[in-house]
């Protein structure tokens, strides 16, 4: 396997991650990591993301609202999506071993992971009235 040349730049945004707990889009990284690294590209950031995602150090979330999301805590972890603001809470992993047992039989193939989302009103949404 290439050994990964060490960058300042990516450990940054990795930095970043973890530090926050609103999965926010890499154009939100983008903002945070241009305050120590003002001449940084965008296609830097999403360049760097994805080489995380790829090695398993961050992960990248869909949510259906055409953006991806990531999160700096790859522990198992189920999440709640606001359908009105778009907020996204963790929340704590579920078993799912009987689930995917369940499932298994359904499935041309072997389950290697699951997840589980939910989604409703956060509790700001609900407090405004938003439907």
């Amino acid at each position: 396997m290439k050994t990964l040349k060490y960058s300042r730049q990516r450990e940054s945004i990795k930095a970043c991650l973890m530090n926050r707990r609103d999965h926010p889009t890499a154009d939100a990284i983008y903002t945070c990591i241009r305050e120590e690294f003002p001449n940084i590209s965008l296609g830097t950031v999403y360049r760097n993301l994805n080489l995380l995602v790829d090695l398993g150090e961050v992960r990248k979330l869909t949510f259906g609202d055409g953006k991806d999301h990531f999160d700096g805590d790859i522990s198992p972890h189920c999440h709640f999506i606001c359908r009105n603001c778009g907020q996204i809470q963790d929340l704590p992993p579920v078993p799912v071993e009987n689930l995917q047992a369940n499932m298994q039989p359904h499935i041309a193939g072997q389950i290697e992971r699951c997840t589980v989302d939910f989604s409703g009103l956060c509790t700001d949404c609900m407090k405004a009235g938003s439907h």
